[in-house]
């Protein structure tokens, strides 16, 4: 039997669960340079553990776009550090989490997937398992912000059963 999970709009009361939504909506902000800039202070907030460690940047490079429907299989996790994902051209990105089972691996009855408006940016709490980076505009660019240093800090899970990521109806959006 396929399982089904529906795409829902990001926000973040329905992410929490996972980690933080980075954007400017609802977020007070203060003047900086003389009043020309608006700052909006510490939106998400960088997680490591673990010895010789720092916070790092990269940008990942996406070559292709994922088309809906699609299959999943496998989820992942950074037990030592969170990882957070904006996007640089402002594309929708698909973000899917899920739920933790218990301590090593993820509950795939709760799996949820969530489309980002293409000014948000998403910060996955540390040990939060997820899929890996999922866009819908070919040639895409991420700032990736996440633990740098030694160690395993990437956990893969193989589902137990494939899942199927689909569009959803605006009379079925979910709420954790």
């Amino acid at each position: 039997m396929k399982k089904n999970i529906q795409i829902q709009p990001l926000t973040q009361e329905s992410f929490s669960a996972f980690g933080d939504v980075i954007e400017k909506e609802n977020h007070d902000f203060f003047s900086i340079n003389h009043g020309l800039t608006q700052r909006y202070h510490a939106l998400s907030v960088a997680q490591i553990s673990g010895d010789n460690t720092a916070v790092g940047m990269s940008i990942f490079h996406n070559l292709c776009a994922t088309q809906i429907p699609f299959k999943i299989d496998i989820l992942e996790r950074h037990p030592y550090g969170s990882q957070s994902f904006i996007p640089l051209q402002q594309q929708k990105f698909i973000i899917i989490v899920a739920l933790p089972l218990d301590q090593i691996q993820p509950n795939e009855q709760q799996i949820y997937a969530f489309l980002t408006n293409g000014k948000q940016g998403v910060t996955y709490h540390q040990g939060v398992w997820h899929h890996p980076l999922i866009t819908l505009e070919a040639k895409s660019d991420f700032l990736v912000v996440d633990r740098i240093g030694g160690g395993q800090n990437c956990d893969v899970h193989h589902l137990t059963q494939s899942s199927w990521i689909i569009e959803q109806k605006e009379s079925e959006i979910i709420n954790l």
